[in-house]
């Protein structure tokens, strides 16, 4: 092709794919506000359920506190709340490969 010449094959196809790829990006924008992870202290006192954006959605205690001193249910409470932490991350890689594994860079880019 001439220099200063419009491959408007090439254009296309970018613009084709860049709104592809604005359409996953509100798929997978949906996906992290709504899928939910669900994790556990290590005790198994406290279970916490969390989007895979990072949103504390529920705290259960999963046994009495009434046994427990003030400083082990905040370590439960701590940990939990960790571990959500950690599986949001986690969730929100996974959907990312998910959402994204077909996606190529542009040939030419």
């Amino acid at each position: 092709m001439p220099r200063g010449e419009i491959d408007e094959a090439w254009v296309e196809e970018a613009v084709r794919r860049y709104r592809r790829i604005e359409t996953l990006q509100a798929e997978f924008d949906q996906a992290v506000a709504t899928v939910e992870v669900t994790v556990r202290s290590p005790d198994g006192l406290v279970e916490v359920v969390v989007t895979a954006g990072g949103r504390i959605t529920d705290v259960r205690f999963l046994g009495p506190l009434h046994q427990r001193s003030p400083r082990d249910v905040a370590g439960s409470v701590q940990a939990a709340v960790t571990a959500a932490a950690d599986a949001a991350q986690w969730a929100r890689e996974k959907l990312h490969n998910e959402t994204f594994a077909a996606y190529r860079p542009l040939a030419g880019a």
